[in-house]
């Protein structure tokens, strides 16, 4: 191995850690291979997916679950893609419709290749709300949301009942490996799932001896204590607390704390589909419909989810199109460091996006889930990229596609 100083900024950690670099490379020459030997995108890459029980040799990881082909059919369907594709091949002028798809694997933890530790701390306050203390950090991606859905379903609490700590006061929480690798519900989420399960045990507990009964035989709904498969309530939670911080005899502080040490990891997939209109003398491309679809596992929050698939989604239509970093030859200064000269995509650039999900229940997420944070990045470029080649016959195998680098394309394919 050898370090070479090239004297230009150096790289760092960014969305999905270099795999939509390796996807844009494999997706390209998937399609490539798909349009020399006759044989159809969709069909190849089915024919060469993984499938459910494939050991990686490398990591060993397993796949557990997986919906990608499902979500092939659905992205095909919304896009009328096979179709459609068909038809552009034949078509000609200045002005040219294309269709693209790309598909990816992502895994949802670091783990076997690094550590994966997240710790997790329920306290009952007296008011019967439970106070969640997280290490894992919530950085704007709704982990905290999650977190608090997922103790409130375990618990049988109401989701108001529920307040949350996260990392950002160190002082105060349980450990945690960070934010990264969109391991936050699947590494963070078990943690949450095992405190709370014991938290939980300890409330009924205390309510078994205030009730004379055996707490095998008691359950929490809807911040009440019941009989298992009951409803009448038996109990508040709110008046389990009261006693067991002012009860002469019996007061006792209710908390749990666990930690959860990964010892298994699984893969997300997914899709993107798109179309574009290619204008050949003006090398500009624009994007008429485009549509994510994610096997993520079991979906926690909806809402969050589908913020999260769009905004990966105009990140990847950033990197196809528009970004790229522009450095002076002899100094090796970053020319483009605003946001002026580095184009981002606008919300006027930006068509409406597309999010479906399908959910098959994992085995290995505490809830069922998977990863999802990063990989909706993935593979929107890619599909850029094959549906130029759709609309033109033209492969572009590098990023981004403005009109610059489709200028010399087009003219080394005698096209202008």
């Amino acid at each position: 191995a050898y370090t070479v100083y090239t004297n230009l900024a150096t790289a760092g950690a960014m969305r999905a850690y270099g795999i939509p670099q390796i996807a844009f490379a494999l997706e390209s020459h998937i399609d490539d291979i798909a349009q020399k030997s006759g044989f159809d995108p969709i069909e190849l890459r089915k024919r060469n997916m993984m499938q459910l029980g494939y050991v990686d040799p490398v990591t060993t990881i397993t796949c557990h679950s997986t919906g990608l082909e499902e979500c092939i059919e659905r992205g095909d369907k919304y896009l009328n893609f096979s179709e459609k594709r068909e038809r552009n091949l034949k078509q000609s002028g200045d002005i040219r419709r294309g269709v693209g798809m790309a598909i990816f694997c992502y895994k949802s933890c670091v783990y076997p290749i690094n550590l994966e530790t997240s710790a997790c701390r329920l306290v009952l306050n007296q008011d019967g709300s439970a106070q969640l203390q997280m290490g894992a950090t919530e950085i704007g991606q709704g982990a905290d949301t999650v977190f608090t859905m997922m103790a409130a379903e375990t618990l049988g609490f109401t989701v108001d009942k529920i307040h949350l700590i996260s990392q950002q006061d160190t002082d105060v929480t349980p450990y945690d490996s960070g934010a990264y690798g969109s391991r936050q519900t699947y590494v963070g989420g078990m943690s949450v799932k095992k405190t709370a399960e014991k938290f939980k045990a300890e409330i009924l507990k205390f309510a078994g001896k205030l009730l004379k009964r055996d707490p095998w035989d008691l359950d929490i709904v809807e911040n009440q204590v019941v009989r298992k498969n009951k409803t009448e309530p038996l109990i508040s939670v709110a008046d389990v607390a009261i006693e067991s911080c002012y009860s002469l005899t019996e007061s006792i502080h209710i908390a749990a704390e666990e930690t959860h040490h990964c010892a298994d990891n699984t893969y997300a997939f997914g899709v993107c589909f798109v179309e574009i209109e290619v204008d050949i003398p003006l090398c500009q491309i624009k994007v008429i419909d485009i549509i994510n679809v994610h096997d993520s596992g079991q979906i926690i929050n909806l809402q969050t989810a589908t913020g999260q698939v769009h905004g990966g989604m105009s990140m990847g239509l950033g990197y196809g199109l528009t970004e790229y970093l522009k450095f002076d030859p002899k100094s090796g200064r970053m020319l483009n460091d605003n946001l002026l000269d580095y184009k981002l995509m606008t919300a006027i650039d930006t068509p409406e996006l597309n999010a479906d999900f399908v959910m098959p229940h994992d085995p290995t997420g505490p809830y069922g889930n998977k990863a999802l944070g990063e990989p909706p990045t993935i593979p929107v470029a890619p599909a850029l990229r094959n549906a130029l080649l759709n609309a033109t016959g033209v492969a572009v195998n590098s990023n981004p596609l403005n009109p610059q680098k489709l200028f010399y394309a087009f003219k080394e394919a005698n096209l202008i």
